[in-house]
């Protein structure tokens, strides 16, 4: 594909010193645009591109915008294919236009890096499938991707109850929605149905490790991920209500990048917390390079709002060992206090000459004691009225009841507090002593889960327990939740069974390991994860739907073709049928075939991607009635009911 560049290098070949040996002698350029010279002006306004974009039209007279031209001349030489405002740095930049003001002692920074004022499209299928993807330009040439984040037409409808699969007739509000295809392109879509209406996005993004999943543009990797994530999260935020929550989990590799591009997109005043959350245990052959480096224990989960957090369900974790400060028990109607441990050994609940260190609160008959008396065993603390402290110092080594409190009591100026404000109700719905949950948790287990869910996915998979807590954390039931990064179905599964509405969106082929097989069995009333913790017995509905394809339909053909006589059969489908660059003449291509055919099965792959028209990797929804996309009836009727033109 041409680029700008070279065809600025056309128009301007005939200009001595401004073209040397076929290259733009950009030094002189860049001053002649300063000087608003008119030998190059002259030349650019007769170019209708340049004139688009360099040239406002003032009350008639074209004003020349000499800094954005500055700009695109100076950064083509390290981006060759994308006008981009941002210098190969990644970096806190002052947001004032310029491009080299990194760091400084004004607040309204943001992160900068290659390619930011691009869409990454981000159309791989499966985790081992490098890509070397497009970055499709938002500010030189729209004329380009007018139509890629347009609102694409859905297909395959199904729906899955405990009866089976069913035929798709309607769509409501109160509907789950699955989705397969490209995750960017599906958030562009749904945003003109559920703008403004999910409470909870929880995603688990590829993490950029080199191993994981995200294997685009080796050459700028931190660049390509932010960029890729920034699409994404520029649409997340606009789904959100109001008070809206985003839980994006993350590790080391790009935590601190994250933390800085959310910030500007969330805004600073909107981050909530970092939830710090122990991942692994180091053991075995995890163990081995111990002696090189520090090993990896912890994950992170940055939390932001869009426009704050009005409530929050406080969260408690269960504690691992007896708080030996509670040590006595009361008799409420005559006050006498008892040693807790003479107690329990006259119960027969621990042995002779035990200690305050050997009640063991895993003990289901110790347990059972303690809660049933939560409201009697005590310890004791200062925080009472003066009048208070002087009435029980009145009265050494008794309990009273204070007065003006009747629920109070005190024992030689401290106050008596029980058990019981030290009892909650666990994520898990039992009742036990407890911690007030903050920003580490340690006590989910993340090892277990290979088979949650009924399905296979032993790496990368997040335990049932983590979504529990956020749903109970930051949602109530009937809630709209989203996950586009869906994966395994963690999300959507735990959504399921705690009554959560949910928008799950998935563009990796996992085959018989998807999020779909695993909702079907939960739906079915698998006993996994968190099922038997809340008596879980199957139930509930979800609606399966795919965006439509089409180029990208000739894409997964041209990357799954293993010998160059099956892509030349590709070809010969797409030359008939597929959409291809403006700018290729398939003519003559065809009349170089044979050229073509001593490349490399990766080079013509590479050829064939790059000349389809990426705005038609899937149908858009304004286009559905164009035969050429072959839409069915039933297709078209369900895509005007979920974008609520009937």
């Amino acid at each position: 594909m041409q680029n700008l560049q070279n065809e600025l290098i056309n128009i301007l070949q005939h200009e001595d010193a401004l073209v040397v040996d076929g290259q733009l002698n950009k030094n002189k350029i860049v001053e002649m645009a300063l000087q608003v010279d008119p030998q190059l002006i002259k030349h650019l306004i007769k170019h209708d591109t340049f004139k688009t974009h360099f040239f406002t039209d003032v009350e008639g007279v074209l004003v020349f915008d000499k800094i954005k031209f500055q700009r695109f001349v100076n950064n083509k030489s390290f981006l060759p294919d994308s006008y981009t405002a941002f210098k190969n740095k990644i970096g806190l930049t002052i947001n004032d236009g310029t491009t080299d003001n990194y760091i400084s002692t004004k607040n309204d920074v943001v992160l900068a890096w290659p390619h930011k004022d691009c869409v990454l499209e981000g159309g791989q299928t499966k985790e081992d499938q490098k890509r070397n993807e497009i970055f499709w330009n938002e500010t030189l040439a729209p004329d380009e991707i007018d139509r890629l984040l347009d609102p694409k037409v859905f297909t395959n409808w199904k729906k899955y109850d405990q009866q089976g699969e069913h035929e798709v007739t309607e769509i409501s509000d109160n509907d789950n929605l699955l989705i397969k295809g490209n995750n960017l392109l599906a958030l562009a879509s749904l945003k003109k149905r559920f703008k403004n209406r999910v409470k909870l996005i929880y995603i688990d993004p590829p993490y950029n490790t080199g191993s994981d999943s995200f294997q685009y543009n080796d050459s700028f990797k931190h660049s390509s991920w932010l960029t890729f994530m920034k699409n994404r999260l520029s649409f997340a935020k606009e789904l959100l209500k109001p008070n809206g929550v985003i839980a994006i989990h993350c590790d080391d590799n790009e935590q601190s990048y994250l933390k800085n591009l959310a910030d500007e997109v969330f805004l600073p005043h909107n981050f909530e917390s970092t939830i710090v959350v122990k991942s692994s245990t180091p053991s075995g052959r995890k163990t081995t390079h111990r002696d090189k480096k520090i090993l990896k224990q912890k994950d992170y989960i940055h939390i932001y709002s869009k426009g704050g957090i009005e409530k929050i369900n406080p969260q408690y974790a269960k504690r691992i060992k007896w708080d030996t400060h509670f040590s006595r028990i009361l008799n409420v109607e005559t006050l006498e206090v008892y040693n807790l441990v003479e107690v329990l050994i006259k119960e027969g609940l621990l042995p002779e000459k035990s200690t305050i260190n050997d009640i063991d609160i895993d003990n289901k008959r110790i347990k059972e004691f303690y809660l049933a008396n939560k409201s009697t065993i005590f310890q004791t603390q200062p925080s009472i009225s003066d009048e208070g402290k002087q009435l029980s110092l009145d009265n050494p080594d008794k309990v009273i009841k204070y007065s003006k409190n009747p629920d109070e009591f005190a024992l030689n100026g401290r106050r008596l507090v029980f058990l019981e404000d030290s009892i909650s109700k666990l994520d898990t719905g039992e009742e036990d002593l407890s911690t007030l949950l903050c920003d580490f948790w340690n006590d989910i287990d993340f090892q277990n889960t290979q088979n949650e869910g009924g399905i296979s996915f032993p790496a990368g998979k997040k335990p049932e327990a983590l979504l529990r807590r956020f749903l109970f954390l930051f949602t109530d039931e009937n809630d709209l939740v989203m996950d586009f990064f869906n994966g395994s179905g963690s999300t959507t599964a735990v959504c399921l069974k705690l009554n959560r509405k949910f928008i799950g969106v998935e563009q990796l082929d996992y085959g018989d390991n998807d999020s779909t097989k695993r909702l079907i069995n939960v739906i079915n009333g698998e006993q996994s994860g968190i099922s038997k913790s809340i008596n879980w017995k199957g139930g509930g509905s979800f609606i399966y739907c795919e965006l439509a394809k089409y180029n990208q339909t000739y894409a997964d053909q041209i990357l799954e073709a293993d010998s160059k006589e099956k892509l030349i059969a590709v070809w010969q489908k797409m030359k008939e049928k597929a959409f291809l660059s403006y700018q290729f003449d398939k003519q003559s291509f065809d009349e170089r075939i044979e050229a073509f055919k001593t490349l490399s099965l990766d080079d013509q792959k590479k050829f064939l991607l790059e000349v389809l028209d990426k705005n038609q990797l899937y149908v858009n929804f304004s286009e559905m009635a164009d035969e050429t996309f072959e839409i069915s009836e039933a297709d078209k009727r369900l895509n005007k009911i979920f974008y609520n033109i009937l």
